[in-house]
């Protein structure tokens, strides 16, 4: 399972916050690499790129099964990831994750996500690319989706969420903060890696 942090974020705090330990104490077998993003590459797809080729490929080629996991805009990432290179992950693993701004999000909450047109899509507009995956999402992957109550961005969650299964969704109290992400991270493990 590859993580991804959110803005400013690093990724020893996904340590530093008990996401390995979590792991550990329930005797789970998933590997996960937590894995630091260059905040000026994130729309140029290069980081999505050297993602691929030195963890993705190599992992593949090993056997291993991937999921993409992500915080904020880490989450984002992995759902652009996913849009584009579905073969290559088996699962999607997102807690609070950033869906776009908030024009993009009342746009798609005023025509409703099935009446909703993302339009010509320019290369750099991730954030459209990632509802039109959402949108026409057929595949059987899994995808959680874990969020607070609280979270600054928990309209467009609720977008997402009345996308999913409602078995693929987990909200709790808490805001857009590492309390509360660790939280869900635990219920996930709990619930979903059994």
């Amino acid at each position: 399972m590859i993580w991804l942090p959110g803005a400013y974020h690093r990724a020893q705090e996904f340590e530093q916050e008990g996401f390995a330990q979590a792991v550990k104490q329930r005797r789970k077998s998933i590997d996960l690499r937590f894995v630091d993003l260059e905040m000026q590459h994130l729309n140029d797809q290069y980081a999505l790129e050297r993602l691929q080729s030195e963890i993705i490929v190599p992992a593949r080629a090993s056997g291993a099964s991937i999921w993409m996991a992500g915080i904020s805009l880490g989450g984002l990432l992995a759902l652009d990831y996913a849009s584009s290179h579905l073969d290559e992950i088996n699962g999607l693993c997102l807690l609070a994750p950033y869906l776009g701004n908030r024009m993009l999000i009342n746009e798609i909450a005023a025509a409703g996500l099935a009446a909703w047109e993302p339009g010509e899509l320019a290369d750099s507009d991730a954030e459209r690319r990632i509802w039109r995956y959402i949108k026409t999402r057929v595949d059987s992957r899994p995808l959680f989706l874990g969020y607070g109550r609280g979270d600054r961005f928990s309209g467009a969650h609720d977008l997402l969420a009345a996308a999913l299964p409602a078995s693929s969704v987990d909200v709790v109290a808490g805001g857009h903060e590492w309390r509360t992400w660790t939280g869900l991270w635990e219920k996930i493990l709990d619930s979903h890696f059994a």
